[in-house]
């Protein structure tokens, strides 16, 4: 292996961001296609919310064994795997998913298997990279899966008009494939480490009683279930808008995943920069700013249907950069405020809450639209569904407030320049 693929050196960390783009383009290949879907497989709102719930269910139950698991045996060693595993369940689900029950199983066995390789991901990134990097390369990494969303809703775009959810299925299934190809060429020479934990501490101590990472974990449980919700809808919410203009149903649900695409660019902008800021001025300041305009944008996002197009892309394009802009900032915070043998237990605690509200969060988004009459055209259902991610976001921007103001913290505030 060329040494310019030293663990912690840029190629290195560019060749793991690439590995990411690929396994997380099937992260949302169910939301892209998601206005086709409720049509074909005649699912109600609520329905279709379940199983984008299941799948973030299976997604946090995995993350919190996978994350548990690495401490025990490496992160290396479980993220190999995971991205194998995820590459054969994303093809079985591209050729089986054809209705309700095999989209739910088949969706939530895809879940299953790509936690194998989110916070692993993030655990080489703590463990080859400097603090004074870090929240770059957390940035990059998570950058990645805002590149990955962005092309799965692209391709999802073109691939409906031509051969339907299958064929959307199919392409974004490769995804995992060439994922774990890049997965085995830049981690061949990435040692496996296994910290060792010592008898008098236990999680208990390192993170329970933890009260930095607590509220780390509290703001992210907040920004989770603003974040999935967003994801999970904002296709749909946009075919709907399409829909409204006068847009024919098939076209409005391309367009609307490929416009969504957009706004996954700009939070992969979002997540470059907030951690470079991050390095330079703090964290918790970067999420306090990121936080409170994301909720500003899940207030009004709703309540734009029905109006100009090119307003609601433009208010989409500012919620997409601001709604992904703190996650890398959180998974950095948790790897400087919790000991290393304890950092795959805290990011597994995370992960549990964050995408347990995560799979609340859609259904509890398509119950309030079913309530005030479906999607379609009614403002009123939209605008109060999108007050629900607002509500989460407003309370992750004052988890930040309140860490930012812990003494035990103060390794958070500030900028990390010359470390």
């Amino acid at each position: 292996m060329p040494a310019r693929l030293s663990p912690g050196s840029d190629p290195w960390l560019f060749g793991l961001c690439l590995s990411r783009v690929g396994a997380f383009m099937v992260y949302i290949s169910y939301a892209a296609a998601l206005p086709v879907l409720q049509r074909e497989w005649q699912m109600s709102a609520t329905a279709a919310g379940s199983i984008a719930s299941s799948f973030q269910i299976a997604y946090a139950i995995s993350l919190l064994a996978c994350s548990e698991l690495a401490d025990r045996i490496g992160a290396r060693r479980v993220f190999v795997a995971g991205s194998w595993a995820s590459a054969g369940a994303a093809m079985l689900f591209a050729l089986v998913a054809r209705d309700y029950w095999s989209g739910l199983l088949s969706y939530t066995l895809l879940a299953l298997a790509l936690g194998g390789t989110y916070t692993t991901g993030i655990l080489l990134v703590a463990e080859n990279v400097p603090i004074a990097r870090r929240g770059r390369a957390m940035g990059f990494l998570l950058g990645g899966h805002s590149l990955a969303l962005a092309l799965a809703l692209a391709l999802t775009g073109l691939a409906i008009p031509r051969g339907g959810y299958r064929l959307a299925f199919l392409l974004t299934s490769l995804g995992p494939v060439l994922g774990g190809l890049m997965v085995w060429a830049v981690t061949r020479q990435t040692p496996n480490r296994v910290a060792e934990r010592s008898p008098e501490q236990r999680i208990t101590g390192a993170v329970l009683r933890n009260r930095p990472a607590m509220l780390v974990i509290t703001g992210y449980t907040f920004h989770a279930w603003e974040l999935l919700g967003m994801w999970a809808w904002t296709p749909t919410f946009l075919a709907a808008c399409l829909a409204v203009a006068g847009v024919g149903s098939a076209q409005a649900a391309g367009l609307g995943s490929s416009v969504s695409a957009l706004f996954h660019i700009t939070g992969m902008l979002a997540s470059l920069a907030a951690g470079v800021l991050a390095d330079r001025f703090g964290r918790t300041p970067v999420i306090f700013a990121m936080a409170a305009l994301s909720a500003l944008c899940s207030l009004v996002f709703g309540w734009l249907i029905g109006g100009p197009v090119w307003i609601v892309v433009a208010v989409g394009l500012v919620y997409g950069f601001a709604a992904l802009g703190d996650s890398p900032i959180y998974s950095t915070a948790i790897t400087e405020v919790v000991a290393p043998a304890y950092r795959g237990a805290a990011l597994a605690l995370r992960s549990l809450a964050g995408y347990g509200a995560g799979a609340a969060a859609p259904l509890v988004f398509g119950w309030v639209l079913d309530l005030h009459g479906g999607g379609g055209g009614a403002g009123a259902g939209w605008g109060w569904a999108f007050v629900t991610l607002a509500a989460a976001g407003a309370l992750a921007a004052a988890s930040a407030v309140a860490l930012h103001r812990l003494p035990e913290a103060h390794v958070l505030r500030g900028g990390h320049r010359g470390t």
